[in-house]
């Protein structure tokens, strides 16, 4: 039984233990990726609400259920939202209540930097969403690509608040983002239980590894990009005004630097989910683990030499755009391999079709076919062929929902029972796959059709006879079914948080460090230190295939066990950024108190970081479950 101890430190923290503001000041990662699965999974309903409304206007030609302005606010944000307020979120999620499972650790590095990385990125994501309560008539809601590309939000072109939202919103993200990362890195590097070397993590620690070291070199020039923005809008900089001497090509470069390796952030962690669920499900030792994780290197890599394969008709010359489409198609090569090897792990396998395993052959099934049409993008005369159609946004749907998004739906089902004790509802998990998977193929295959067919992207209506009619109808129908599939999902969802808490601690008959714990895991993870001789030690502990160990524990007997005190600073010290940056909006308002709120931002976060540095270490003895 835990039993609380004495809290150290001079400075008092929260003591609370249960109820909203436990939740508020909590440092666990468990709890962090808890926040972060809700959280991402509400602007995931979000985002799938703005594209529901964007297939409705679509679904015949001439069609008046938003207007122009309305529908380029709703793309807009439909992409913001996927991308950085819903996948990103939803993978952090796994990674910041797994990862330390995985490696034997009771927490990240830096717990109260974890808190920190979460609130701003709630704060930042309020931020940018903000706009829609000006409505979208002044051009207050972003309304100029997920891209932001210069001039269209210079201000001669846009000049709502809809860009300064952007700009701010997305800065106030990659802080997080970038604090994330680091911690991750430093959490795996130096947090392993002991015996578990680089070569015996679990894949989706490598994908994670990797993932992190893309964010703290991708997202410093996306950064300087949206601050040079700011300056443009804000203090008429002229960074990207080609009238006063600036470069639109440059800012092209600079955001494609980070965009494009945004692409293997959202992908890689979903890569490292499929790698832990097929070879459970598969009852099967992961194929080619040592290529997987080259493999997984090798595209963390080579992501940063491809960005310029967005750029093919801004008139670089055949030798850039050759340079890049070499780059492009080699980077298929180790997708590839990992695509050969996850149908190798499930080969003679003794396969379960759970809902897990389904999303999981779901995600190689879709991935692949969006890896088939980057490949056709790859070749610059077909992507300028292809450039600004429909067929674009069917590859990176495919990618993203059929990559991403189906992953997340395979890992959630896969570990809902280690984290809130309760199995889903199997048959309710099938039909949620059998609807979300027809209703996607339903809704964004059509994409490629219309795209050859010639239909332009971001366009809010068309004319009849030009033979798109029938294929925006049909995508627009299958949007309908992966509603419906959602819906089935969130009621199984509520089903199964009714019941009580019976989940085993292993129902799956797993493979690594999480499956040895009680479900959910206590606060303090493990009550011994886990000492790991083997690469997938747990499965090898319960099926010795000789007198080799594979696990043991470094003490016989659990001791007490000190966890890091709850903390109010993370959410003051991610409040005085945000502050902060209302000011800028109402300095490009050019409001008088514009400067004194700015002030009042940055007197927030030297009052958060003066209680930072003197809260005391504070934190609470607790005695494990079995210590006598």
């Amino acid at each position: 039984m835990a039993t609380a101890a004495k809290t150290l430190g001079f400075i008092p923290r929260p003591t609370a233990q249960r109820g909203f503001w436990s939740w508020v000041a909590t440092v666990d990662h468990k709890r962090i990726g808890i926040m972060y699965g809700v959280t991402g999974f509400f602007f995931f309903l979000v985002g799938g609400l703005e594209a529901w409304i964007m297939r409705l206007q679509l679904a015949r030609p001439g069609l008046e259920v938003v207007t122009a302005r309305t529908f380029n606010a709703l793309f807009t944000m439909h992409a913001t939202t996927m991308i950085f307020l819903g996948v990103m979120p939803l993978l952090s999620a796994f990674m910041n209540y797994f990862l330390p499972l995985m490696i034997g650790a009771r927490d990240v590095a830096f717990p109260r930097l974890n808190a920190f990385s979460y609130w701003i990125y709630l704060f930042g994501a309020l931020f940018i969403n903000a706009g829609w309560l000006m409505g979208t008539a002044g051009g207050h809601v972003p309304d100029i690509g997920w891209f932001g590309y210069a001039n269209l939000t210079s201000v001669q072109f846009t000049s709502g608040l809809g860009p300064d939202f952007w700009t701010l919103g997305l800065l106030l993200l990659g802080i997080g983002t970038l604090v994330s990362g680091f911690n991750f890195i430093v959490t795996i590097l130096n947090m392993r239980a002991p015996g578990m070397t680089l070569m015996k993590m679990p894949v989706f620690v490598w994908t994670t590894l990797v993932t992190s070291a893309i964010i703290i070199f991708a997202f410093p020039s996306v950064t300087v990009a949206l601050i040079m923005l700011m300056f443009d809008r804000t203090f008429a900089a002229n960074f990207f005004e080609v009238l006063r001497g600036g470069s639109v090509v440059f800012y092209q470069h600079l955001f494609w630097t980070f965009g494009h390796p945004e692409v293997y952030i959202l992908i890689l962690p979903a890569m490292g989910i499929i790698s832990e669920v097929i070879p459970v499900h598969a009852r099967k030792m992961l194929f080619g683990y040592s290529v997987m994780v080259f493999s997984t290197a090798l595209i963390g890599f080579m992501g940063f030499t491809v960005w310029s394969h967005h750029m093919f008709t801004v008139g670089m010359g055949p030798v850039v755009n050759s340079i890049f489409s070499l780059t492009t198609m080699a980077i298929a090569v180790p997708t590839g391999v990992k695509i050969f090897n996850w149908l190798s792990t499930m080969w003679g396998g003794q396969i379960r079709f759970t809902a897990a395993m389904l999303f999981a052959i779901g995600f190689i099934a879709s991935f692949t076919i969006g890896g088939l049409s980057g490949f056709m993008h790859a070749a610059a005369p077909s992507d300028a062929q292809q450039h600004d159609t429909y067929f674009v946004v069917a590859h990176f749907h495919y990618v993203l929902i059929g990559g991403s998004i189906f992953a997340i739906l395979s890992g959630i089902h896969h570990w809902f029972p280690k984290v809130f004790g309760r199995m889903l509802d199997e048959r309710l998990g099938r039909w949620s796959f059998a609807l979300i998977f027809t209703g996607f193929h339903t809704f964004a295959f059509p994409f490629h059709i219309l795209g050859l067919l010639g239909m332009p992207r971001r366009i809010y209506t068309y004319a009849p006879g030009l033979g798109w009619e029938n294929w925006n109808l049909l995508s627009t129908v299958g949007v309908f079914i992966l509603a419906a599939g959602v819906l089935v999902l969130i009621a199984n969802f509520i089903v199964t948080m009714r019941k009580p808490m019976d989940a085993p601690a292993d129902p799956w008959d797993g493979r690594t460090l999480e499956w040895t714990l009680p479900s959910p895991p206590p606060a303090y993870n493990f009550a011994r230190v886990p000492v790991v001789h083997l690469r997938d030690a747990f499965w090898f502990h319960k099926h010795p295939e000789g007198n080799e160990r594979a696990l043991e524990y470094e003490s016989p007997q659990p001791a007490p066990i000190h966890l890091p005190g709850p903390s109010l600073m993370p959410i003051l010290l991610a409040l005085g950024p945000t502050v902060a940056a209302v000011g800028m909006l109402f300095l490009r308002m050019r409001e008088a108190y514009a400067v004194p709120v700015i002030v009042a931002g940055f007197v927030i976060t030297l009052l958060a970081l003066w209680g930072w540095a003197f809260e005391g270490e504070g934190g609470t003895l607790v005695e494990p479950e079995g210590a006598d």
